[in-house]
Parts: structure tokens; C-alpha cells; sequence
């Protein structure tokens, strides 16, 4: 069949990019189906306080692979005072609303913006149809996933329910999360990653000066960036997932840490699909939390503020494993066992904020639409339980095996595949990647040629 329609479901980052890149790669007519008020800015981008930076600096930031100084140009017209460093969040949220609506000014009659959740997807004849939450059905020759990232993972040792009302907040974004909170108060942050700065810095920015303490397995916080000198690896280093770390280290001492993780970001997807699944494992319980803090940095200006909240006291980061948190009068007494120690720590908190990062496991979702999927056998968790299972084609891959060439999915949710695809600059790749296929797509019962 030839793909005359597709349709795109969710309108955040990825999906709001693949409509464009469609669109520009004079590709199928498109539909794109997001259930907030405005498509293209996704939690990340509007959720958001002015605090809160780009982890990547304005000159890699470009939505469009082919102009990797798109972005920098757009802010050097529109914001010309952040150009050359790291945009505020919001900001980049314009830049890619912007980019979505010049598209679809440019082809009005190829791009359909429609605001609802689709709740089922069946299959009709050779392509689908999608159920949205009023009823209304959308027809298309191809679908593509892009979920996004799914909320946390309630954490082992937390009951919600048992809690008094408001001191646990499972979504850090789904309200003022300073709301009630007065500067004798403590707080528990659960988890130490980028999430973790992001509630710092908004309860610092809404006034709250009471103790914010994060713990997570091994009190690993993101480092930050920092001027550094290029380089590249005279050859592709081992094809070993679990020696990414070990050679970063290695190279470090000739050209610094900093240039030693990014030289690899060439390498990175090949070495994941290279290495077998023990080996994959073996990497997302002894590495990933090491990688992670080093790959993913945080703008110069958060770190000093970051730094400056624990010399104060105000921020405490501690590594630990959290075993409990009954109710109080006000907030919780939670119980955590500090790494290396047998003896429990205990505290009175006001509220404990749910940073954990986000959920893959297909297993574990609330999410309707993807629960349905997963039980018609349309989609399956990959072998690591990290996303959807997919091929590196983008496509699908069902409960018996099976490949979906018109059902694909993109973004954070493929990690299992590609792993390094949270990033800006690899989502972009991806989406432009499966836009130049789908606009070059024949299928004759259901294999592509």
C-alpha cells in the first residue's frame, strides 16, 4: 500500500519534529494528535520556570538535522541577549511552536492539528483507526507512537493513599509545588538527577528557604558543563556497552572528562545495538547512573546555584535506599538506610517529591492507549523493559515477533533499541530518519519494499 496519511499521536517534541520533517521532506499528509491545549512544547518545554535551562547549549540545539544552526539563528533574531549559551526552557518551547506553525501555514492542506487523547487503535483492512476520548475516529495508512516520557514509577517503600493529601507528589509538574510549604519545613526529593535540580530550583524560585533533602541509590547529582576542547578517537572503541565508562575514564586523563564522554556520542548507538543483552543488563545496573551524570550535564549557571543552596544547607544529596514513609500530622516520617550503613535514618517531611525519572516498563503503565496496545499484542516491551520494542527502522515489533512497518514508534519510549535517544539532537535524527522513509513508502500486504 501506499502511505498517503499518517498519523502522529502525541505532539511534544517528537512528534511535533516527525510532522515537520514530513512536511518537509514533501512526505504523506499528516494528523497529529495531542491531548494538551498546544502541540510541540511537551512537558519539558511548558512546564517549565524561566530558572530552568537547556542542558545543551544553543549551538546544538537546531530541530532540523540539515541546519544544525537553526536554533542559534532563530534566538540570535528573536532573544539576541541568550544567544551562544543556554536558552531558557520556555524559550525553546517557542522556538519549536514556531517551527510547527510555519509549517503548517506553508501546506495548510497537509497538516491537521487535533487536540484530543487517543484512547484504542485498531487495525482497518491494511491501515488503522484510531479511537479518540469524544468518540471522533481518525483513519490513516500509518501511525506513529510518540508517547514521550512516561510520569515515574510510585517508588518502592511509598503508599500514596496511607499519606496525608498533598504530601506526595507523584508528578512534580501537576501543580505549585511550593503550595503550603513554609520555610521551617523539610522536603524529600526521591532521586538525584535532573529532575531533582529542576525541583531545587523552582522551590528556591518560589521562595521556599526550608531543607531540601534528595537521596537516591548513590547520591549521584549531574555535573556541568564547561568550556572544552574537541575531540575524536582515532578508532571506534570495543564494542562493549559495559567498557563505555572505563574508556571514558582512560581518555580522560589525555583530553578531560568532558571531551572523553562526548567523543563517543558517535559510537554510543552502535556499541549499545552491538552488545548482547547481559551485557546491556550488566550496564543499566552498575553504569548507567555513572554515565548519566556525566553525559547529561547542566548549564554553568544552575550548577553555581545548585552549589550554592548546599553550601547554605538548603540542598542536601545523600545516597541511600529508601524504606519507608508512614503518616504524620503534618507530612511523613520517612525511613531511609544511608549507603554502606545498617543503621535507618528517620525525618519529618512536609512533602516528598517523586523524581525517579521516567517509567519504560510497559508492564507497570496507567496509560490507556498503550495498555490496550500492549494487550491486542500490537506492541510488546522490549527485552529490557526500558520502552516499546522496536526495530532500528522505527517499527514496531507485536507479542508473536511480528513487525508493524505502518506502526512505529519514536522518542525516549525506543531507548531499548537506540538508548541514546532522550537528546535533542537524536530525536531529530531519528524523526528525519523515519520521515524520509515513510515519504518513499510502498507496501504490498504489509512488507516494505
Amino acid at each position: 500500500m501506499t502511505i498517503h496519511h499518517v498519523a502522529i499521536i502525541g505532539g511534544g517534541f517528537s512528534g511535533a519534529l516527525q510532522a515537520i520533517n514530513l512536511l518537509r521532506h514533501q512526505g504523506p499528509r499528516a494528523t497529529l494528535i495531542e491531548r494538551r491545549d498546544a502541540a510541540a512544547r511537551g512537558v519539558a518545554y511548558s512546564a517549565a520556570h524561566p530558572d530552568h535551562l537547556l542542558n545543551v547549549r544553543a549551538n546544538n540545539m537546531s530541530a532540523l538535522p540539515q541546519e544544525p544552526d537553526h536554533f542559534e539563528r532563530w534566538l540570535a533574531h528573536r532573544h539576541p541577549a541568550l544567544a551562544g549559551g543556554f536558552a531558557p526552557r520556555l524559550v525553546y518551547g517557542d522556538y519549536l511552536a514556531e517551527l510547527l506553525d510555519d509549517a503548517r501555514r506553508a501546506a495548510p492542506e497537509r497538516l491537521d492539528l487535533v487536540q484530543g487523547e487517543a484512547v484504542d487503535v485498531t487495525r482497518d483492512g491494511e491501515g488503522w483507526r484510531i479511537v479518540l476520548g469524544d468518540g471522533c475516529m481518525v483513519a490513516a495508512d500509518a501511525i506513529i507512537l510518540a508517547p514521550g516520557n512516561l510520569p515515574p514509577h510510585i517508588p518502592g517503600g511509598i503508599d500514596p493513599g496511607a499519606l496525608p493529601m498533598g504530601s506526595f507528589a507523584a508528578e512534580p509538574w501537576s501543580g505549585d509545588i511550593a503550595d503550603g510549604l513554609i520555610d521551617t519545613d523539610q522536603v524529600l526529593v526521591i532521586g538525584t538527577g535532573l529532575t531533582m535540580i529542576d525541583i531545587a530550583l523552582l522551590l528556591d524560585a518560589r521562595g521556599f528557604s526550608g531543607r531540601i533533602i534528595a537521596v537516591s541509590r548513590r547520591g549521584l547529582s549531574p555535573r556541568a558543563h564547561a568550556p572544552v576542547k574537541p575531540s575524536a578517537l582515532d578508532e571506534r572503541p570495543l564494542p562493549e556497552a559495559i567498557a563505555l565508562l572505563r574508556h571514558a575514564r582512560a581518555r580522560s586523563n589525555d583530553v578531560g572528562w568532558r571531551a572523553a564522554v562526548d567523543e563517543l556520542r558517535p559510537y554510543t548507538e552502535g556499541l549499545w545495538a552491538a552488545a548482547d543483552i547481559d551485557q546491556r543488563r550488566r550496564f543499566l545496573r552498575h553504569l548507567r547512573a555513572w554515565w548519566d551524570v556525566h553525559r547529561h550535564r547542566i548549564a554553568p549557571q544552575v550548577a553555581a546555584k545548585i552549589d550554592a543552596m548546599r553550601a547554605e544547607g538548603r540542598l542536601e544529596i545523600v545516597a541511600g535506599k529508601l524504606i519507608g514513609a508512614d503518616p504524620e500530622e503534618k507530612g511523613s516520617r520517612v525511613r531511609y538506610r544511608p549507603r554502606g550503613q545498617d543503621d535507618l535514618v528517620e525525618l519529618s517531611v512536609r512533602r516528598i517529591f517523586n523524581a525517579t525519572g521516567p517509567q519504560g516498563d510497559l508492564l507497570r503503565t496507567e496509560e490507556p492507549l498503550l495498555r490496550k496496545l500492549l494487550a491486542r499484542g500490537l506492541i510488546r516491551p522490549d527485552p529490557l523493559r526500558i520502552g516499546i520494542d522496536v526495530t532500528r527502522q522505527s517499527e514496531v515489533i507485536g507479542a508473536d515477533g511480528g513487525l508493524f512497518p505502518n506502526l512505529l514508534a519514536l522518542g525516549p519510549m525506543t531507548r531499548g533499541t537506540f538508548w541514546e535517544i532522550v537528546a535533542v539532537p537524536d530525536i531529530r535524527r531519528q524523526t528525519w530518519a523515519v520521515a524520509r522513509r515513510l515519504s518513499n513508502a510502498h507496501w504490498v500486504g504489509g512488507e516494505g519494499l
